[in-house]
C-alpha cells in the first residue's frame, strides 16, 4: 500500500485491524523454514552477515527481538509484538512517500543457538511472499545473520516498476544487514 503522506495513528490502526482479519496472500506459508525448498514462480534471495565477538549472538538476538534491525534500516514496525500469528505493519518512508506493508509473523525460532522469525505478506503488501530473519551462534564467538526470502510483485504499480521495485527491495535488505551490524557494533563495549 502506497501513501503520498505520512499515515496517522488512526489510519495505521484501521489498516492493522483489516490485516488481522486477512489470510496470507500466498499459499506456501512457512516455506522459509526449508531454504532448499523455496517455491517456484518467485524470486529467491539469500543474504548473510558474519559477526564476531563473545556477545555477538546475544546482541544480534536482541536486535531482532526488539525490531532494532528494521528500525536501524529506517523502517517502523507497528505494533512491535513479535510472536507467531501476530500481525504487524512494516512502514518504509521515502521522502514524503510511505509504503505500508502488512505482514503476519509465520513462526518464531527461539533455541539455545538460533533465534529468528519469518513474516509473510498480507493483502495490501506490495509484494507476495515470505522473509525470514535468523541469527545463529557458530562456535564460541561467531554469529551469522541470515535473511532468506521468496517474493514476487503483488501490486500493478510494483510489477510496472520492475527493475526500480527490485532495487528498492534489495536496498531494504542491505539496510537490514547494516542495521544488524550496527546493533552488534553499538552494543559491544569499546575497550
Amino acid at each position: 500500500m502506497f501513501k503520498l503522506t505520512r499515515a496517522s495513528f488512526p489510519e495505521l490502526e484501521a489498516i492493522l485491524a483489516a490485516a488481522r482479519e486477512a489470510s496470507p496472500s500466498y499459499t506456501e506459508v512457512g516455506a522459509t523454514r526449508h531454504p532448499g525448498g523455496f517455491p517456484a514462480g518467485y524470486r529467491h534471495d539469500y543474504d548473510e552477515l558474519s559477526m564476531v565477538g563473545p556477545k555477538s549472538f546475544e546482541y544480534a538476538k536482541e536486535g531482532l527481538r526488539t525490531w532494532q534491525v528494521h528500525i536501524g534500516a529506517g523502517a517502523e514496525v507497528f505494533p512491535t509484538n513479535l510472536g507467531t500469528g501476530e500481525t504487524v505493519i512494516v512502514v518504509l518512508g521515502f521522502g514524503p512517500f510511505q509504503i505500508l506493508a502488512p505482514c503476519r509473523i509465520i513462526y518464531v525460532i527461539d533455541e539455545a543457538d538460533t533465534f529468528g522469525f519469518a513474516y509473510g505478506t498480507l493483502p495490501g503488501h506490495p509484494e507476495t511472499g515470505e522473509e525470514a530473519f535468523t541469527v545463529e551462534r557458530e562456535g564460541r564467538t561467531e554469529t551469522r545473520f541470515r535473511i532468506r526470502s521468496f517474493s514476487r510483485p503483488a501490486e500493478l504499480l510494483v510489477r510496472a516498476g520492475g527493475p526500480v521495485a527490485r532495487i528498492v527491495q534489495r536496498r531494504a535488505t542491505q539496510h537490514y544487514l547494516q542495521g544488524m551490524a550496527d546493533c552488534v557494533n553499538f552494543a559491544a563495549p569499546v575497550n
